[in-house]
């Protein structure tokens, strides 16, 4: 994945253009692409939980030494999946002295839940009309 599809999905002020919630609607093709790549890069459990050790970090950051521990894994293969969620844009990083530090990339996962967020209280479309008939 190129930066540019990066800045395109989550890290422009015309984000909102790019891709509507599904409510307000239908996604596109290449809205529809852009977002199966993220979703995939998350459809992995040692993703998720990199992320969330990552995301829920005190001080917003964390090395690299401090997350292989947590996995029965190798560190190269720790590597390639923050590798993989780097390229989504869902975290950063930058290299000090030896180590790695990464942090979220807050705006992805506002974009993220702004998308499949609908607002409160408010029925899916066409569901009040459904509802109301069947009852």
């Amino acid at each position: 994945m190129s930066n540019q599809e990066l800045v395109v999905l989550g890290r422009s002020d015309e984000a909102d253009a790019c891709c509507p919630g599904l409510l307000t609607a239908p996604l596109d093709e290449d809205q529809a692409v852009e977002l199966a790549k993220v979703f995939k890069a998350l459809g992995d459990p040692v993703r998720l939980r990199l992320l969330s050790m990552i995301a829920s970090r005190a001080g917003g950051e964390v090395c690299v030494c401090d997350l292989t521990p947590a996995f029965d894994l190798s560190q190269p293969t720790i590597s390639h999946h923050l590798k993989l969620l780097r390229q989504a844009g869902l975290i950063d990083c930058e290299r000090r002295g030896t180590w790695v530090y990464y942090w979220l990339v807050p705006e992805m996962t506002d974009r993220l839940a702004g998308i499949l967020t609908r607002p409160a209280g408010e029925p899916l479309p066409g569901r009040a009309a459904a509802t109301g008939a069947a009852s």
